[in-house]
């Protein structure tokens, strides 16, 4: 997980002898409204800040966020061109966290900056953060989160290595070493954001389960324990639902347990949490086969996995005081004739009987062994899980929002409050017994979709079967896990949703005091 931009930190005062003589870089300052600079950017700019104001007045910059102003070779600075960045709230905007509101200035940066540059980052504003420290360092990661790219399959041009250089960012702060502590933590964000993406952006005949279980080793150079259970185990572990969906594939299923310890020793609850997440690899929608138009979208349903996987990584590389289980169901959803059909009937770890009306709606199936498993096995404080799994939240939410079902109120409002902080944000959605009428089967305990309305809803209900007295909350990503849209920290069609959300949740409500 190579970085794409170098991130070091510098006090303010050391701005003037930062510009190189051989290459003297950008500097970049930033503008609050009507284009005010702070006291110490107006004394860094010195003689130069009459040339900044004309050009602004020229550009119409009121310093709105998302604006800029561009000068070359400025007179009275070193640098060979200066960036001047807004940072008003447009009156318009959704309001955000300040966590969130830095990380994605560090994106917008990062795409007005060229691959080849040197820059130098004057990190004060009109209106300060509480925590200068913590905003530097959520800038930096901002920065790390755009500057991603998935090109490994593409062939390299003539001007390639220019755009695969590594731009050399220096943050002038002023609390340098405090910044540099506060990065340690989003660095193992960033590595985990970008395993999460690499997962769901690679091709289905290279990423297929066994290969996904395989790369999920990766984890274990920052502590985790990596346990992959093989067909010989599932089959005795008796993970019917999940071997049905993965029994038309030529490629074996896998089921992969990741366990973090983090907790300290003697801690008064050392029980973990857990995140189960949705691995088809690739999904034909089995005998009720998809429509060929888009289906090769379908490589990214595992964007719940990889979302563990990241997860497992941020936690771990920054040493998470908790103990947690990340596990994951891995199947590859074909059509031969060895597929499960419609009408199977088939008997789930927990014991239940599930009638297969739709082979298409086959990660529920999944997701039913594992989670009983996880349960079962760990007794976790809670479990939350996370699917690509109904269009039917597509519909409902779009992708702004993923889905929230839970039977949990306190774990549900600190996931909307975690969603809220970081951005990724989650809808609650309603559970209840008139939807599970909807699920009842002629001929077993339950069918595994309930009809053409409330398909989101209706999902969550099937998945709530196999838990029983946990805490729990089921997070359906299909409109943000894959194809997500474009922002200033995401360029990729791959956004690596979750890590954040839920590497804050931990952080904020389940790691033990010191």
């Amino acid at each position: 997980m190579a970085d794409r931009v170098t991130v070091t930190f510098a006090a303010l005062s050391e701005i003037d002898h930062l510009a190189s003589q051989t290459d003297p870089g950008t500097l970049v300052v930033f503008a609050g409204a009507e284009g005010a600079f702070s006291p110490a950017t107006s004394a860094l700019l010195g003689s130069a800040a009459e040339q900044v104001h004309k050009a602004a007045s020229i550009a119409k910059f009121k310093g709105h966020s998302g604006s800029s102003v561009e000068l070359l070779a400025p007179i009275g600075t070193h640098f060979s061109r200066l960036l001047i960045v807004g940072t008003a709230p447009k009156k318009k905007a959704e309001p955000q966290s300040p966590t969130n509101e830095y990380t994605l200035l560090g994106g917008a940066v990062m795409g007005k900056t060229k691959a080849s540059d040197r820059v130098t980052i004057a990190f004060d504003f009109p209106e300060k953060p509480a925590d200068m420290a913590a905003a530097a360092a959520d800038f930096a990661l901002g920065l790390k989160l755009r500057a991603y790219k998935f090109d490994l399959y593409k062939a390299k041009k003539a001007d390639d290595d220019e755009k695969d250089a590594t731009p050399q960012v220096t943050i002038a702060v002023s609390e340098p070493e405090a910044a540099r502590s506060a990065l340690v933590a989003r660095d193992g964000l960033a590595d985990g954001i970008s395993f999460a993406r690499d997962l769901v952006n690679e091709p289905a005949n290279v990423l297929f389960p066994v290969e996904f279980a395989e790369r999920t080793k990766a984890l274990q150079s920052v502590g985790v324990e990596v346990e992959i259970l093989d067909m010989a185990q599932l089959e005795a572990i008796g993970m019917r639902t999940l071997l049905g969906v993965g029994q038309g594939s030529r490629r074996e299923s896998r089921v992969v347990i990741m366990r973090w310890n983090g907790a300290p020793k003697g801690a008064a609850d050392a029980a973990p949490v857990a995140f189960i997440g949705k691995g088809v690899c690739f999904d034909t929608g089995g005998i009720s086969i998809k429509p060929a138009g888009g289906m090769e979208d379908m490589k990214g349903d595992m964007a719940g996995a990889a979302c563990v996987v990241g997860l497992m990584h941020a936690l771990a590389a920054r040493k998470a005081k908790v103990n947690v289980v990340g596990a994951i169901g891995l199947v590859e959803n074909m059509a031969d004739g060895n597929a499960q059909r419609p009408g199977d009937i088939v008997k789930a770890l927990s014991g239940t009987t599930v009638e297969v009306i739709n082979t298409d709606a086959e990660g529920r199936l999944v997701l039913a062994d594992v989670l009983w498993y996880v349960q079962d096995r760990f007794k976790p404080k809670f479990m939350i899980d996370l699917a690509t799994l109904t269009g039917a939240i597509l519909v409902a939410l779009g992708s702004e929002h993923a889905g929230l079902f839970s039977n949990n109120d306190k774990l549900a409002a600190e996931l909307t409050e975690a969603g809220l902080v970081t951005g990724e944000k989650v809808w609650r959605m309603p559970l209840g017994p008139a939807y599970d009428k909807l699920i009842e089967s002629k001929f077993a305990d339950i069918k595994n979709v309930g009809g053409r309305f409330a398909g989101s809803i209706t999902a969550a209900q099937f998945l709530q079967r196999f838990v029983n007295d946990v805490a729990w909350a089921h997070l359906d990503i299909a409109g943000t896990g894959m194809g997500s849209p474009q922002t200033d920290i995401n360029q990729s069609w791959a956004s690596g949703w979750g890590v954040r959300l839920l590497d804050r949740l931990v952080a904020d409500h389940y790691e033990a005091e010191a």
